[in-house]
């Protein structure tokens, strides 16, 4: 379409804006009372889609809706011929519509209304069209009846169990259950093909536990049909339990099944095709058998799988390839592979191509005589035809039009006229689909019209941009004028801009721009016009905001805020308190130009804001107050400076003057500097300039100034705070000018074409011009040429010469100039015409392979005159044409290296190995390279491969360790296998890490898979892998294998330096103090435990205060254990320096000995593991290289085992055990006791007991149990520290133990006994007594 433009014209005290259009198809407004006056051809605006699929349950809705002016008429055709919709009383039509309304409350088959229908809209412009739909009834047919045999198979068999839906519309969506309605487990053994089938890649015992059964789910009729279950019985060759197999390292050896290699289940054979459509998801599948169950991989020959398109789903199974476009064309293909052995099946894919459009025809209105175009391009494959209708016919029996030609894919429209409108049909079609688009031409002459309201008002701020609207329209499209106040005028500068609609812009609204404005809008049909008047308005202003107070409690307040405005706006004035709306009460008054708080209060602390506005702008200012108690004094902020004040000029001379300020405030901290500043109206009015600074003491400096300057100086004051704001201007003093005293600086001289050179430098400053009209001489001529220099006098920053000679020197000059006379004579400057590109490029190259990544070469330099300008460099351009292996496929980027200076040869490295590569060169100067030389082939060797992409390390269990890895991203030649090397790690308490031997393993270059037996459930693995070709092992790619839960993030040292020790013990231990002291005759040992009390006999701790171990007086001491049951934290000091070896040895009670190397810190410490609970270790520390004395060794005790879980005890063995043995002997000392007493005996136990009136023996419920441990009634047995408390403490190992107990002649105990006690507490006392339990027994008699 053709554009409008229009120029901006002036003349006289009005103006008037022209727009020169060109040519352009109209644009209706969506203005409804426009659209509703002018014609317009039929326009279908909704349909239904091409394949309309109906639930036949439904009455059946056909959508087709259009309009136009007048309001268009609707016809239906079916299956190509006329559709009489009166006929048929099961069939009506949408009033003011065209969509089909087909009812079947009274009966009827959808069935019989199936066929293809198309919509035509019709009015006296046109006939549009409708695109075919082709309306279907859905089916969901039944599933024929079958009976389906016992599927029997051997177990490592694959299966394929076929589902064989019947066909519906849509399809059914599939899936499997068993009878019992339970879905079945897939993975990638067993899993569903995009056919519905159910595949078992091989078949296990474990499948003939349920059967199978396919199911389909129609979508319309929301049903699902089930098929016949499958039912399989699995025939086996070695009789096994689930037992047997499954602690079997190998589960199919263990099943007595035969591996096998990978067979392609789906799809058959090698090869096979696939068509798919452009634009729709691509979906490959390959599903594979074998044992073990193979893995499956996607690859596309000749490149890498389409980035960002690609999805692997049914566990690898199938590739989806996103909406699929030409350049996913080519050659897919499927690797299956396990451990036996590998398959690939290789896919074609063709895409093709419904058409799409590549240019839709657009609706066209023009006015009479006016030319235009429809086109109508579209794309596909193959090539979709296009073909032409008018009003639904085709063009070529259409009535013919003198203005209208018909080009392929256009029709050109010439001279048009009022009669000729038409609605025209462009179908594009092949044998994969079809496209059709509906454009109308309309010719209108419509008059001019203003389609803004009329007599605007625009009211603006000054110095704001405005835009003036008038939007219009027209056929012909008019012309639109704009004047100012009914006559021409002169609008001065750029301040004005037209848009493309008709719009005045006003960058920046100025006083004299207020006035009427009138647009015209003018065509061959007429005029129309529209009035604007815009009034332009002061902006609004605060001149005097807040500042920060700070008051007393309950003084008063006042906080400025005075305004400027525009008197005509009506101004409203808001304050804020911590930006929310202040509420005005009986304390606060609001006054023209303020705020005042009377009785101020602690809540009327915070921030203040006015905010000053108008119906056009605003403006806010803040300040802040701050309450204080009454006599509360505090220390007043320090803060920024008050401006200085009252600016005064004196003593005025040529170059000097003085200047005398004020010091304002310091607000509590002293000034400390007075920074002075200019600004001159000439060069850059308004810009502020530093000009010198003075010490914080002074407030008065004479400056020095600059010939032809008209100054004015402002001042400000520098505390420790901050800057004050800038003091009020002064005023002017301007000096006399001069002659200048330097010439610009920077002066150069280069080409920027191959006949100029362009001179440029750095201008004067304002104050260095020191006169009006600065210019600059500039002077030139050709070097060693004795010709008279050229001259040329400008007043910019550059100049170019032309027509000089390709890459000559120059001698330039540049001098400053003003009115009142020349600077000094200038320096000489050098500088060089324009250069061209070189004419020669180098010849007799000669390459010669270094390596598998390096070339060297050689060539004959080019003669300087064919350089033509400044040698840069000899460049090559090298790329890579293809790989020596086959299907890979490498980017034929072209790279490059340069060779700077005139050197005749150079090495080009970073090259891939085992590649075809082409090479030429190329001369460089500044304009650019030269022409190529002829083209060199060579070819690298073949060399070592870069590392395997990935490797990935799984545990399984605690027996394998699994590796998995991918190919080198670059093979850099044929792959003849992998290199795995690897070492285990065990961590040893006592001496660190251990490291096993190094094993290595060969595997063939397919194999990508590998799984490791572990000798020990512990041990951690480092995993070296190298790909290999026959150059050698290529980069090696180093994993660990994860770390046992109760290591830290490293155990071993693999010759990287990682050595870590288990995590560290727990807190809150016994602490044991050790005092060291010089002489193995005197020992003292103090102890101190945090949850026990340890005897001095537990323990006997010998060592020497300090141990010197040098001449140097380096020592240890202070050495101390901090022991638990099965572990001990050791810590010493020394003055060692850092990084001594120590070593810290230990010998048990079997007397056997071990050491740990510990490096120096400060101070040491070392953590003993797997040590014996309750045993006593001796233990020192000495240097590595010394040998340590006799006498040197502490001892300390672990404590006794307790049990880390608690558990109930009740449910132990050998808790219940020990009842048992309890309740037997209580039970042979009833009878014996019975026996006794038969005999007649007495005992004086029980009458002494009885006489001293201890009522607790006539009690049956009493607890003989010392009174000191008793645990309250009803109390659970507890366990603390692994001690088992049991209801009471008697024993029969008591009864052994006391001193007092006594048996009577035959034998029986009649004795009392005691609980034992600590020594302390049973010394200088009567023993604490308490009723034997015999005694007890003789009670109950």
């Amino acid at each position: 379409m053709v554009m409008k433009k229009y120029l901006l014209t002036y003349t006289g005290v009005a103006f008037a804006l022209y727009l020169h259009h060109i040519i352009r198809a109209i644009e209706v407004p969506l203005d409804p009372n426009i659209q509703s006056e002018l014609p317009q051809p039929p326009t279908i605006t909704k349909q239904s889609v091409k394949d309309y699929i109906v639930d036949p349950r439904d009455n059946i809705f056909i959508e087709c809706e259009g309009k136009g002016n007048p309001v268009p008429t609707f016809s239906w055709t079916r299956n190509g011929k006329f559709f009489n919709v009166a006929k048929d009383p099961k069939v009506s039509m949408k009033r003011r519509s065209g969509t089909l309304v087909i009812d079947f409350r009274g009966g009827g088959r959808p069935e019989d209304y199936e066929g293809e229908y198309q919509c035509s809209a019709r009015n006296e412009y046109g006939t549009a069209l409708s695109s075919k739909i082709l309306l279907q009834v859905s089916r969901s047919p039944l599933w024929p009846k079958e009976h389906l045999d016992l599927v029997e198979i051997d177990e490592g068999a694959p299966l394929t169990l076929k589902c064989n839906p019947p066909p519906g519309l849509p399809p059914p969506v599939i899936f499997w259950m068993s009878s019992s309605m339970e879905p079945i487990h897939q993975d990638k053994r067993v899993s569903q093909g995009q056919n519905g089938d159910l595949y078992f890649s091989n078949v296990m015992l474990q499948d003939a536990q349920t059967d199978y059964s396919c199911n389909a789910r129609f979508h319309f009729t929301h049903t699902i049909q089930q098929k016949n279950p499958y039912s399989l019985k699995v025939q086996t060759k070695t009789p096994h339990n689930e037992t047997s197999f499954r602690n079997h390292t190998d589960m199919y050896s263990a099943r007595g099944i035969m591996e096998t290699t990978p067979i392609f289940m789906y799809p058959y054979g090698t090869s096979s095709s696939q068509i798919v459509l452009r634009g729709v998801d691509l979906l490959l599948e390959c599903i594979a058998s074998g044992v073990p169950t193979p893995d499956i991989m996607w690859y596309k020959k000749g490149g890498e799988l389409p980035a960002g398109k690609t999805k692997e789903e049914n566990f690898n199974k199938a590739l989806r390839i996103s909406n699929v476009s030409e350049e996913d064309s080519g050659e897919y293909f499927c690797l299956a592979a396990n451990r036996m052995g590998s398959t690939r099946h290789t896919i074609s894919v063709r895409v093709k191509a419904a058409p799409y459009w590549l240019d839709e025809p657009q609706n066209l209105i023009l006015a009479p005589g006016e030319d235009g175009r429809l086109v109508c391009r579209a794309n596909g494959n193959p090539k979709p035809t296009i073909q032409w209708l008018v009003n639904g016919e085709p063009i070529e029996s259409a009535p013919p039009n003198p203005s209208r030609e018909v080009a392929g894919d256009t029709i050109v429209f010439r001279d048009t006229q009022i009669g000729s409108s038409a609605v025209y049909q462009c179908n594009a079609s092949n044998e994969h689909g079809y496209l059709l688009a509906n454009a109308f031409v309309s010719i209108l002459d419509v008059p001019p019209r203003i389609l803004a309201p009329r007599n605007q008002l625009i009211k603006v701020i000054q110095n704001n941009r405005t835009r003036l609207d008038c939007p219009f329209f027209g056929s012909p499209i008019p012309t639109l004028r704009w004047f100012k106040n009914g006559q021409g005028s002169t609008l001065g500068g750029e301040n004005y801009q037209v848009h493309e609609n008709g719009s005045l812009e006003m960058n920046m609204a100025r006083k004299e721009d207020q006035g009427i404005y009138t647009c015209v809008a003018t065509n061959i049909l007429g005029k129309a016009e529209n009035q604007v008047r815009l009034e332009i308005k002061d902006p609004t202003r605060i001149v005097r905001g807040p500042e920060d107070l700070i008051v007393k409690k309950g003084s008063m307040a006042r906080l400025d805020c005075r305004i400027k405005h525009d008197s005509t706006l009506k101004l409203t004035v808001t304050w804020l308190k911590d930006d929310a709306p202040l509420y005005i009460g009986n304390r606060l008054k609001k006054e023209d130009d303020g705020l005042m708080i009377y009785g101020v209060a602690e809540k009327d602390q915070g921030e203040y804001t006015c905010v000053a506005s108008t119906e056009l702008d605003k403006d806010s200012a803040k300040a802040y107050l701050t309450v204080l108690e009454l006599n509360f004094v505090i220390s007043l902020p320090l803060e920024r400076p008050e401006r200085p004040r009252d600016l005064e000029l004196t003593d005025l001379a040529e170059r000097s003057v003085r200047l005398t300020w004020i010091p304002g405030d310091d607000n509590n901290s002293p000034i400390t500097d007075y920074i002075v500043q200019f600004e001159e109206d000439r060069f850059q009015p308004g810009m502020w300039h530093n000009h010198s600074s003075y010490p914080g003491s002074r407030n008065s400096a004479v400056l020095h100034l600059s010939p032809y300057v008209n100054y004015q100086f402002r001042v400000i004051a520098v505390n420790d705070v901050g800057s004050s704001l800038p003091s009020l201007p002064s005023e002017r003093y301007q000096t006399n000018g001069a002659r200048p005293e330097i010439n610009p600086t920077g002066v150069q001289g280069a080409g920027t074409q191959k006949n100029n050179m362009e001179i440029t430098w750095t201008p004067l400053n304002a104050t260095q011009a020191y006169g009006p009209n600065l210019r600059y001489i500039v002077k030139w001529r050709q070097r060693d040429m004795r010709e008279s220099w050229s001259n040329m006098t400008v007043r910019t920053t550059r100049h170019v010469v032309w027509n000089t000679p390709i890459y000559v020197p120059y001698e330039i000059k540049v001098q400053a100039e003003n009115d009142f006379g020349r600077a000094p004579e200038p320096d000489l400057v050098i500088g060089y015409s324009g250069e061209d590109y070189p004419k020669a490029a180098p010849t007799d190259i000669r390459l010669k392979v270094i390596n598998s990544t390096a070339i060297s070469l050689q060539w004959s330099r080019v003669y300087p005159d064919t350089i033509q300008g400044q040698l840069k460099e000899y460049r090559a351009y090298f790329w890579r044409e293809s790989s020596l292996l086959k299907n890979l496929w490498v980017s034929k980027k072209r790279q490059s290296v340069g060779f700077v200076g005139d050197r005749p040869r150079g090495i080009v490295s970073r090259l891939f190995p085992y590649s075809n590569y082409k090479l030429e060169m190329v001369v460089v100067n500044g304009r650019g390279d030269g022409p190529r030389s002829e083209i060199k082939e060579f070819t690298t060797p073949e060399g070592v491969p870069s590392a395997p992409r990935y490797l990935r390390i799984r545990q399984p269990n605690l027996e394998t360790i699994t590796l998995e890895w991918d190919q080198p991203e670059h093979p850099n030649g044929i792959l003849t296998g992998y290199n795995l090397r690897y070492q285990a790690c065990t961590f040893d308490t006592f001496n660190g890490s251990k490291t096993g031997r190094t094993l290595v393993e060969n595997f063939s270059p397919n194999q990508t898979r590998f799984t490791l037996q572990r000798t020990d459930p512990i041990s951690r693995y480092r995993f070296f892998l190298r790909a290999r070709t026959q150059v050698g092992d290529g980069e090696s790619l180093v994993e660990e294998s994860p770390a046992p839960l109760n290591e830290g993030r490293c155990c071993c040292d693999f010759g990287d330096g990682c050595l870590h020790f288990p995590l560290p013990a727990p807190t809150s231990l016994p602490t044991t103090t050790i005092s060291l002291i010089s002489t193995a005759d005197t020992t003292t040992t103090t102890t101190t435990a945090a949850t026990t009390i340890v005897t001095a006999t537990e323990s006997t701790l010998i060592a020497t205060t300090k141990q010197e171990f040098a001449t140097n007086g380096s020592s240890i001491w202070n050495v101390k254990a901090f022991p638990n049951s099965n572990w001990a934290n050791i810590t010493w000091s020394h003055n060692f320096s850092a990084g001594t070896d120590f070593v810290v040895e230990y010998i048990n009670s079997n007397n056997t000995v071990r050491a740990i190397p510990v490096k120096a810190q400060t101070p040491s410490s070392v953590q003993l593991a797997d040590l014996t609970p309750g045993m006593t270790y001796q233990l020192r520390v000495f240097p590595k290289w010394s040998r340590p004395s006799e006498n040197s060794y502490i001892t300390f005790t672990t404590s006794s085992a307790y049990t880390k879980n608690h558990v109930d005890i009740a449910t132990q063995g050998w808790f219940i055990g020990l009842m048992c043995a309890i309740a037997l002997l209580v039970l042979i000392l009833l009878i014996v006791c019975f026996i006794k007493r038969s005999r007649g005996g007495k005992y004086p136990v029980r009458e002494e007991v009885l006489d001293n009136g201890d009522r607790k023996i006539d009690d049956p419920s009493f607890d003989y149990s010392d009174d000191d441990n008793k645990e309250p009634p009803g109390s659970r047995t507890s366990m603390e520290d692994g001690t088992i408390k049991q209801e009471s403490d008697d024993s029969l190992v008591d009864y052994g133990e006391g001193g007092e107990g006594q048996f009577n002649e035959d034998g029986s105990f009649i004795g009392q006994y005691t609980v034992k006690k600590d020594k302390e507490e049973t010394e200088g006392n009567e023993s604490s007594e308490a009723t034997s339990p015999v005694n007890a027994i003789y009670s109950l008699a």
